[in-house]
């Protein structure tokens, strides 16, 4: 998590929402792909942190499914990263702080307890929650009232 902290802040001093994943292989404990926020600067708005790692993480390992593997990420995951994750097959999920307002995992549609999705990965909230929304509030208190509407 304190790598993916690290991914965070590089996005935020880039001027993205400051949010970073890593993607680690369960039983080797190496470091198989990462990234951060950068929907700004690929001008691309699928381009959040956990979608980065996973199309790495995909291309490092040549093959889309990415089980055994644990993807930690500073907050708790969107729908849109929450089904690539799912069709991922991404066998768990460690993130930092928790999403009220655009979260899927906890909060909003509460995308893995659907019962129409293939998979289901071991979810774990909270981790390192504080460092991660103190990051996040900082940002967004720098942005404010400058005009710029920030991407997540």
């Amino acid at each position: 998590m304190r790598m993916a902290l690290a991914l965070a802040q590089a996005a935020a001093d880039a001027g993205e929402v400051p949010v970073g994943a890593v993607l680690v292989n369960e039983a080797t404990g190496d470091v198989v792909a990462e990234g951060a926020n950068a929907p700004l600067a690929g001008h691309d708005p699928t381009a959040h942190a956990e979608i980065v790692a996973i199309r790495r993480a995909a291309a490092a390992l040549g093959n889309y499914r990415l089980t055994g593997l644990t993807l930690y990420v500073t907050l708790e995951p969107c729908a849109m990263c929450a089904g690539a994750i799912s069709h991922a097959r991404i066998s768990r999920v460690v993130w930092g702080a928790d999403d009220p307002k655009g979260g899927a995992v906890v909060h909003g549609p509460r995308l893995f307890e659907q019962p129409t999705l293939h998979h289901r990965p071991t979810i774990e909230g909270g981790v390192l929650a504080s460092e991660a929304s103190d990051l996040l509030r900082g940002f967004f208190r720098a942005r404010r009232g400058t005009g710029v509407a920030p991407a997540r």
